[in-house]
């Protein structure tokens, strides 16, 4: 499954980024949009078809972020006390605005909700500002999987994080 694009470099339109960014569920109005966005991120995408039928499972949650447009999405499988990020991405004029690290902050603290200990992903081991996303986010390296992506083959990292949620003064959240 493919974890990482909060970094990678794809074409794709410019979105501003407005001051306010809703996140909040995925739904089926959100997925054409969603695999269009899939489509231009990933060399290997998910389908609109695999979006719809991931909303319809009760161990995913899928988040959208908006503005005046689609931002970025993130999505995860749920199996016990345990979370997989199995996409995360945000579209080419919204990187490296905090899209992303709100989309998994959020993401976050709906599995704590949710009773999820750890969570894990996996990332190309060339998508350094993804993997320095993680590590701020209190994810760790755990191990390879060599050969794991196929357009380019390339090496994931395995990343594990066993978070908390604490809040600041003035209501800032900080996971841990």
């Amino acid at each position: 499954m493919t974890a990482v694009a909060a970094g990678a470099g794809r074409t794709g339109a410019a979105v501003a980024v407005p001051g306010q960014i809703a996140i909040r569920p995925m739904t089926a109005a959100d997925v054409a949009e969603v695999a269009a966005l899939e489509a231009v991120t990933f060399s290997m995408p998910w389908s609109e078809n695999s979006f719809a039928e991931a909303l319809k499972r009760e161990d995913a949650l899928f988040l959208v972020a908006r503005g005046e447009a689609l931002l970025g999405y993130a999505g995860v499988s749920l199996a016990l006390d345990e979370g997989e990020i199995t996409n995360v991405a945000v579209a080419e004029g919204a990187r490296r605005r905090g899209v992303a690290r709100r989309l998994l902050e959020t993401l976050t603290v709906r599995l704590l909700e949710r009773g999820i200990r750890q969570i894990f992903l996996e990332v190309r081991v060339s998508n350094t500002p993804a993997i320095r996303l993680y590590e701020s986010l209190g994810f760790v390296i755990a191990g390879t999987r060599r050969r794991f992506y196929e357009r380019p083959v390339e090496d994931a990292y395995v990343m594990a994080c066993e978070p908390a949620v604490s809040y600041g003064e003035k209501g800032s959240l900080s996971l841990q």
